[in-house]
């Protein structure tokens, strides 16, 4: 079976699993593939690009989105919460809880408020992939076990920095990490500080290369 895990930019990816095609915050890349699933973690315009999830839906496409949605993506809608689950064709994905408690638009107004976006565990053939979606490193991560492969941002502004990156990574510990939202960001310190500190291997991907595991 296997994963194949393809960097778009930004926080666009693209994940081949149990011959099923998933998009997670298509936005960044030109996509050929079809989307049997699309995940959307927030509605900020470069996460909810309606007109990608239009070229790349089909009829039986299911969209995955938290209820901040915007309503003019047509065809199949599944909202969830943080804590719900899904089990699309064999394939489990759990909404997870995805926000800003340090980095603020103005005084008490967070870029990304609680309760209005969404991270992504998604699951098959007992292997877990962590999607971190547009977040600080937040106290609901300490909870999450088993992750093979996490997709943290690192860009600072809006997200975690890498050094918040870092302290997710060890805190978590799952066996790889793949940098994304990276802005102006170092994905290279990153990937130094994390190897330097723990047996977690960093994969740095250019938009449009793909990562790989059984």
């Amino acid at each position: 079976m296997g994963f194949i895990v393809k960097w778009w930019g930004h926080a666009s990816f693209q994940i081949t699993v149990n011959d099923q095609t998933i998009y997670i915050d298509p936005y960044e890349g030109t996509y050929k593939d079809k989307a049997d699933m699309i995940l959307v973690s927030h509605d900020h315009f470069d996460h909810l690009d309606i007109s990608k999830i239009e070229n790349i839906r089909k009829e039986e496409t299911i969209v995955i989105a938290p209820s901040t949605y915007n309503t003019k993506i047509r065809g199949k809608v599944k909202v969830l919460k943080a804590g719900e689950k899904v089990t699309v064709n064999n394939i489990l994905v759990e909404a997870v809880q995805a926000y800003n408690y340090k980095r603020f638009r103005s005084p008490g107004n967070p870029f990304h408020p609680k309760g209005l976006g969404l991270g992504f565990l998604i699951t098959a053939g007992g292997k877990t992939v962590y999607f971190a979606g547009d977040t600080d490193f937040i106290p609901e991560m300490k909870c999450l076990k088993n992750v093979y492969l996490a997709l943290f941002p690192i860009d600072g502004t809006y997200t975690m920095d890498n050094l918040d990156a870092v302290e997710a990574t060890l805190t978590i510990k799952p066996q790889v990490v793949i940098p994304m939202h990276i802005l102006d960001a170092d994905p290279k310190k990153f990937k130094k500080q994390v190897e330097d500190s723990s047996n977690v291997k960093v994969v740095l991907l250019n938009p449009g290369e793909n990562y790989k595991f059984e």
